[in-house]
């Protein structure tokens, strides 16, 4: 399995984010079902304003069961 390269920068900058303090973790709403999703979020400023870029959620109920890693 190859990782795709804005896999990679995503990564990067989910990295930096967390060096610098700069994560959150939000409850959102799944746009497709509705459900609630703890969604992790990198934290950025524009201005006075705060700006959340979702990265990904966390799994519900046990990760192991929902991953299967590489061979």
């Amino acid at each position: 399995m190859s990782i795709p390269e804005h896999a990679r920068a995503n990564f990067e900058t989910l990295v930096r984010a967390a060096k610098s303090d700069d994560l959150a973790l939000m409850e959102c709403a799944d746009a497709e079902t509705g459900a609630p999703r703890r969604v992790i979020c990198a934290v950025g400023r524009a201005g006075e304003d705060f700006l959340f870029t979702p990265f990904g959620h966390l799994a519900e109920g046990n990760p192991f069961d929902a991953y299967v890693p590489p061979n």
